[in-house]
This record gives C-alpha cells, structure tokens and sequence, in this order.
C-alpha cells in the first residue's frame, strides 16, 4: 500500500491510505529502566503508552497493536535493542502496519536504521506531535510556525521529501513522500526556506506586539488559559465566554489561540485567551517556534493552570506545564499570578471528590470545577475578581458637571463602587483602578484625586 497526504492548500493535513482505509499503525513505547528524576514525577510505562496511542489518535490513524519495550541503554544504530527490533519486525509484517510510531525521541540514523528493519514509516514522538501540530495549525502564524519547528526537526534527516518548499506553502508532513529520487535534499533550499519563514514571523510577532499594545490602551486585564493537553481548556473556554471554540476529548484538539471577552459578576471585563496545550517531552523545536503565542502568557495578569483531576497522572501533568512556564519566564516571582483550575469534577467518585473539596477549601489559589455541567464557575468568577481586585487602589475622585469624557474614561477604566452627587452637579464617584490606570487617573484629575483609606 502506498501512503498518500490528501491535502488542501491553506487547510490541515489529512494522511490516509487511498480510498476509506486508515493508515495502519503500530505503537511502541520504549521505556527507559534508569529514568532522570523528573522532580519526583514519574509516569507508569502503560500510562505513557496509552498517551502514545491518543496522540496516534489525533490524527486518525488506524492503531492496529500497541508494545511496550523496556531498555537499559539506547543503542546508537537502532536505539532499542536488535532482538526487540527483530520482534517489531515480525509484528508489522504480520500485522500489515504501514507505520510505526516509537514514543521515544530517535536520532535520523536510527530512524532510517528501523525503517529499513521494519519496512516501514517511522515516527518518533517529536515527529508525531510534529504531524499533530501541523494538522492543526488553521491560522497563518500557527501554520508558519508548525512548519519552521518541522524545517529545524528535518534538516539532518535526509529520508524525506521537500518538494513542499518549491511549491511554498506550508508541509509538515512526514507520512507521504514522493520516491526515492527526491530524498536528496537541497540543504540551501531547506535554509532559504527557514529564513523566509523567520522573516515572515518576525512580521507576525510585531503584528502581535501592536495587538498587545492596542489591548493595554484598553484597560481590560487578560487571563490566560494554560494546562496539559485534554485537560479540558477549551470547554471551559466555551463555558465562560458561550464561545464555539472546538473541544474535544482529544490530544491537541485546538492549537491556534483564541481571546474573548467575558464579565466578571461585578461587570468588570476581562479578556480570556485560551492557548495551546502542553505535554511531557514537548519538544524543544515547538517551544522555541511557538515562542511569540506562548507569550501571551506573560502579559497576563492571571495565568488560569487547568488540570484534569481525574486523570490518574495529573500532579505529573501538572509538574509538566510548570516546567514549560519555566521556560517561557514565569518565574517564582510571578507564581502569585497563578489560579489552579481542577477541572473534571465530574468524573470522581465520591470519596475523591469530598477528598478534592478539602483540599480546595485549604488553599485560597486553586478551584474545584467541571466546565462540562458548570459546578464551581461562579466560584472561579469570584476567585478571579478577588485576585484582580487585590492588585487595585480605591480612590475617591470629584468630577465636573460639564467633564462627561472623564466621566466616561473612569467608568471605562476603573470599576465604580459608588457615586454621591451634590446640590451643585459635581459628582464624587468611589473608584476602584488598577495600577496603570491610577497613575493616568491622577495626571488626568489631579487634586480632585484621593486614595480611599
């Protein structure tokens, strides 16, 4: 059988065989006998296994058998071991698997080294999150930046076409190939192409910047969704703003951000952006490519870590996002920053749940909600708006009759608590501001300005 990408311009990629079949697909995870200390968290080998098999998922292929390996040491040709390779050989044959996806991060020789074993495609974990991405990248900057990661993977790794970048659009496919007369790449076309692409992000990212800049003139504060994938972001997305954003229970189900408006129960506005999902070993290439959106982050003035609290791993998961937010600068400093969501309430027992609720009711950072049914919404609300009104100063400001636009701006800007108006039309209004507001408060209204003790 021969493996055909069915793609259209500007949209995902879909990779099938022809006709209505499905790749059929073989999944190994190969797990380590000395595992590095991942800050005490360690994950069950089926655990990992079964995470393998939901990203294979994702992109519909056909999971036909599943095998875990364990392995003392990799091996520099094959990374695991030539008796495993030699039974995985067996399997795919039998089995007539047409790919098989190795949960482990392969070197392009011992890719090349078991494909040539197995007869078969060969994707690591990078490639597979790779192909996941790229399928899900809907916006111009997602599709750039899925295919400048797959650019950096690829540039050593000889075994693949690139006749997608004569016909510049984005390709990030790994399943396809056109034959054995193209694998020759052009490695000065291959850097061309990442330049251009660079270039055409560096545009993105002040487009971007702008977009922030034009945000911060609206006084609005951003609350950013973070959490490991399938952790349940966009459903609580959708039932905070009544947005259609897609979710499913599905790894990676939505990779451009999205931002929406939402009022708080005092009526203040915020916006809700909701980014993409993190997971274990998420490769360095997608960090880095994704940089300037996973900065979005740090402009928020509440970052929301949703976790699914059913997941039997999810202190692991959770340790995982900690990690990436790291990474992109959210430091100690700023952990004050940071609501913890436990998401998927409805799906514990009732042990652990009652187990959940007294945890929740000993700290004053994190909520118990299901965004399926809505339990603990209003609660989320009201932790939200504590947290941003801890950050504000109260004032007491006197405006003029005829000053309507400062009226307007304080009404805009700030949330008033009260408002008294006097015989002679002044109006004292009780305001709450943040920061940066205040300080355009007081050069706007000067002495008419007071702190409220």
């Amino acid at each position: 059988m021969n493996l055909n990408k069915h793609a259209k311009a500007g949209a995902g990629v879909d990779f099938q065989v022809e006709g209505p079949e499905l790749t059929r697909a073989f999944v190994v995870h190969v797990e380590r006998k000395t595992r590095l200390e991942n800050n005490g968290f360690e994950r069950d080998a089926q655990s990992k296994l079964e995470e393998a098999i939901g990203l294979a998922k994702a992109i519909d292929l056909d999971i036909i058998d599943t095998m875990v390996v364990p392995l003392a040491s990799p091996k520099p040709a094959t990374y695991i071991g030539t008796g495993k390779v030699a039974e995985i050989a067996r399997h795919v044959e039998t089995a007539d698997a047409e790919l098989v996806i190795v949960n482990a991060q392969l070197s392009p020789v011992q890719q090349r080294n078991l494909e040539t074993a197995w007869k078969a495609k060969v994707l690591d974990r990078t490639g597979l999150i790779l192909e996941i991405f790229g399928r899900r990248a809907t916006s111009k900057e997602g599709i750039l930046q899925v295919e400048l990661a797959h650019l950096h993977y690829q540039k050593s790794r000889l075994v693949r076409s690139w006749t997608h970048l004569e016909r510049q659009r984005g390709g990030f496919g790994f399943l396809g190939g056109p034959g054995e007369s193209q694998l020759e790449t052009d490695r000065r076309l291959i850097q061309e192409r990442i330049s251009k692409i660079e270039g055409e992000l560096e545009t993105v990212v002040k487009t971007r910047d702008l977009h922030r800049k034009g945000r911060e003139r609206i006084p609005y504060p951003i609350v950013a969704l973070v959490g490991y994938t399938n952790a349940g972001k966009s459903t609580l997305f959708n039932k905070l703003t009544s947005a259609n954003v897609l979710a499913k229970d599905l790894l990676f189900a939505t990779l451009d951000p999205t931002m929406r408006n939402l009022s708080l129960p005092s009526g203040r506005k915020i916006i809700l952006s909701d980014t993409v999902g993190f997971i274990s070993e998420l490769p360095t290439t997608l960090i880095a490519s994704f940089r300037a959106t996973l900065e979005e982050v740090l402009a928020a003035d509440i970052i929301l870590h949703v976790r699914d609290v059913s997941h039997g791993e999810t202190e692991a998961q959770s340790n995982d996002v900690r990690i990436v937010l790291e990474e992109l600068g959210v430091d100690e400093q700023r952990r004050g920053q940071i609501i913890e969501v436990w998401n998927k309430a409805d799906l514990l027992d009732p042990l652990d749940f009652a187990t959940r609720e007294t945890q929740v009711l000993r700290r004053d950072d994190c909520v118990l909600v299901s965004s399926l049914d809505g339990q603990g919404i209003e609660e989320l609300l009201e932790k939200i708006e504590k947290r941003l009104t801890a950050k504000s100063l109260t004032f007491e400001i006197t405006i003029e009759p005829s000053d309507g636009k400062g009226m307007a701006w304080l009404h805009q800007r700030g949330e008033v608590l009260s408002r008294k108006v006097y015989d002679n039309g002044k109006t004292k209004l009780s305001v709450r501001l943040d920061a940066d507001s205040a300080g355009q408060a007081q050069a706007k209204f000067g002495k008419a300005m007071k702190e409220k003790a």
